[in-house]
């Protein structure tokens, strides 16, 4: 019964709904939203180290309540942040243009801010683990320059852990990040969001002198975590994975086929990928990044 809560809360986060090139330039001109965050705290009396869970392209499916239990059961509290709801979606899986891939940073940043205020949540041990587009949200919200631009409270994250996050977009200053380890967890035969520009990524992470790892699975295709989805099927999904996209200046996201800049009409986006749950590459990627999460809060 130790995965089970003792305590669940919800919370308005309040942030603006941002294009890529407003984040990108640092633009504060978006639309306010107000998105619903659920906090699930766990057994345990004194302030509490938290995960900051941040969904895909689909919404919160079955893979984060699951997440939320076992992250619960090893005594630290679960925090979910609906980035969809409050926006009028439910899913973007199909028409990725409906919601800039970089609105999740600012989202992110606000979510931090709020969970440093709670008395039961301890701000030195807050960690961020995001999946497909809220992993890729994940890892550009570590980076230094959306700190700089987005980022007034200063609130930095323990840890950012990312599942199999799009990687095909090339940032300026994209290896520059706040102090904290990252952790990217990426099935090898994912062809929704391939694991080679990610495994690239976070070499270049490493070159630049970070603590950076990618840990691969085998048999783990696109959303391998999932519980209820024993097998991966092709499914209508808008992939980048045959894509390279460059930002050649603030705020210009270019094809680097092409040189012109991109859009979801690009000839290069796939419109369908392979999607669905692995039990034993599920089970190994939570154990391994429960443990981290133990190891880092001193847990366990």
């Amino acid at each position: 019964m130790d995965d089970l809560p003792i305590r669940i809360e919800l919370h308005p986060v309040q942030t603006l709904t941002l294009t890529d090139a407003q984040v990108l330039r640092g633009e504060a001109d978006g639309r306010p939203t107000t998105l619903a965050a659920m906090l699930s705290l766990a057994q345990r009396a004194d302030r509490q180290p938290c995960v900051l869970l941040v969904h895909g392209s689909g919404g919160i499916g079955a893979s984060i309540p699951l997440w939320v239990r076992q992250i619960n059961a090893m005594g630290a509290a679960a925090c979910v942040i609906d980035g969809f709801s409050g926006r009028g979606l439910t899913s973007v899986s199909q028409d990725q243009a409906r919601l800039g891939r970089l609105a999740f940073v600012l989202d992110i940043y606000r979510a931090l801010a709020l969970l440093a205020e709670l008395p039961a949540i301890d701000p030195d041990r807050i960690a961020v683990l995001g999946f497909s587009r809220g992993g890729q949200g994940a890892l550009c919200s570590a980076m230094a320059r959306f700190h700089r631009m987005w980022n007034p409270a200063g609130v930095r994250p323990a840890a950012t852990l990312a599942f199999y996050p799009d990687c095909a977009t090339r940032y300026i200053e994209d290896t520059a990040i706040v102090p904290g380890p990252i952790r990217v967890f990426h099935g090898i035969p994912d062809d929704m969001n391939p694991i080679a520009p990610a495994r690239a990524h976070v070499g270049r992470l490493v070159a630049a002198g970070h603590d950076a790892a990618l840990l691969d699975y085998e048999g783990g295709h696109h959303g391998f975590d999932n519980p209820l989805s024993p097998a991966a099927s092709l499914v209508p999904a808008q992939s980048v994975r045959d894509c390279r996209i460059e930002e050649r200046e603030p705020g210009l996201l270019v094809n680097a086929a092409t040189g012109a800049p991109f859009t979801y009409d690009d000839p290069c986006v796939a419109r369908q990928a392979h999607i669905g749950g692995n039990p034993a590459a599920g089970a190994a990627a939570r154990r391994d990044a429960l443990h981290f999460l133990q190891s880092l809060f001193g847990l366990g």
